[in-house]
């Protein structure tokens, strides 16, 4: 369990350090171009994924931050049950450190802190995190845990 709880922690840190220091370095809307797909842009999401409810007054940080608790509860009574399952506990310890650091900022700021912007001919995908990077590397890894139970 310990393995577990280190490698969200590490995401956590990672996370919250790389947050810390973009917002440092980048005002509101700013945009600095590191290659021609890639650049690091300060923008805030008080929405879910893809900006989901974003525009609404206020009440879906808490509703966000509230999923976000809960889930990370879950995950970790997941883990202490499975622990022994290494590719199913590695998905885990990933969603769970990125829902943590997805939830300090809820409940920090009220909203979420996205710096990383990639773009294919003049297509954008919506702004994200270190935190959303490990959810996202998390649910594949389930995925996969998923494939490769169902083929045994």
């Amino acid at each position: 369990m310990t393995l577990w709880l280190g490698i969200a922690a590490i995401v956590v840190l990672l996370d919250q350090l790389s947050k810390i220091t973009l917002s440092q370095m980048l005002a509101y809307g700013q945009s600095e171009q590191i290659t021609s797909f890639f650049n690091l842009v300060m923008v805030y999401n008080k929405g879910a994924a893809f900006s989901f409810l974003a525009d609404q007054h206020g009440w879906q940080r808490y509703l966000f931050a509230g999923i976000s608790a809960a889930a990370s509860l879950l995950i970790i009574w997941m883990l202490k049950r499975h622990a022994s399952q290494r590719l199913f506990c590695w998905a885990l310890a990933l969603i769970l450190g990125g829902a943590i650091g997805n939830l300090i900022d809820r409940v920090a700021y009220g909203h979420v802190i996205d710096f990383l912007d990639v773009h294919v001919h003049g297509w954008h995908w919506p702004a994200f995190n270190i935190a959303d990077s490990a959810i996202t590397i998390g649910a594949a890894l389930f995925i996969l845990d998923e494939f490769r139970r169902v083929n045994r």
